[in-house]
């Protein structure tokens, strides 16, 4: 009696579908270039959230938790593509780029608002140092919101920066996207 013949669909699997070239011919792409700056403007949103000693947690945790897990996973995502290793993972890439570009869109534009609310909240409080001592006196305005933060010069410089680079993180995310989406739909 013979062997029942095999279904060649069980016994196979699909060739992974990827339209970015592999290896270091990915950096000559704009979606490379995206990847790289997103790297590297969502490492500067975490290296300056956290100097500026993250004064309000509660709306800066989040900030922090977006920008090294997304600095994480994109630095993963290059890896796969440098080192050619997205060829041998059978899935559909083209798909997974949107998807994650479009969370990690959802997500950062989620932290930049809070990174700005924070910055904004600082409603005109200042700390002066007093004439002749070495004091010092906070002056209050009346706040703009229910959020209220005492940021010193340097806390609120480095927030404003964070704030601009958590909108350009952003914007790049968004046109990874966007070009990840018409590679998928090709």
């Amino acid at each position: 009696m013979s062997e029942p013949a095999t279904n060649p669909a069980a016994t196979s699997f699909p060739a992974p579908t990827i339209s970015l070239p592999l290896g270091l011919e990915v950096l000559r792409t704009y979606s490379g270039v995206l990847v790289c700056l997103e790297i590297i403007f969502g490492a500067l949103v975490w290296i300056l959230v956290a100097s500026s000693n993250v004064p309000v947690p509660l709306l800066q945790g989040w900030v922090m938790f977006v920008s090294v897990t997304a600095f994480v996973l994109s630095s993963a995502y290059l890896t796969l593509l440098l080192t050619g290793l997205a060829d041998r993972i059978s899935t559909d890439w083209n798909f997974l780029d949107v998807f994650y570009h479009f969370m990690a869109l959802l997500f950062y534009f989620a932290a930049f608002v809070l990174e700005a609310a924070t910055t904004a909240a600082n409603g005109g409080a200042h700390i002066k140092p007093l004439i002749n001592s070495t004091e010092a006196v906070l002056c209050i305005t009346y706040p703009r919101g229910n959020i209220f933060t005492v940021l010193d010069d340097r806390q609120y410089s480095i927030n404003v920066a964070a704030t601009i680079f958590a909108f350009v993180v952003t914007l790049c995310y968004g046109c990874s996207m966007v070009m990840g989406f018409k590679r998928w739909r090709m």
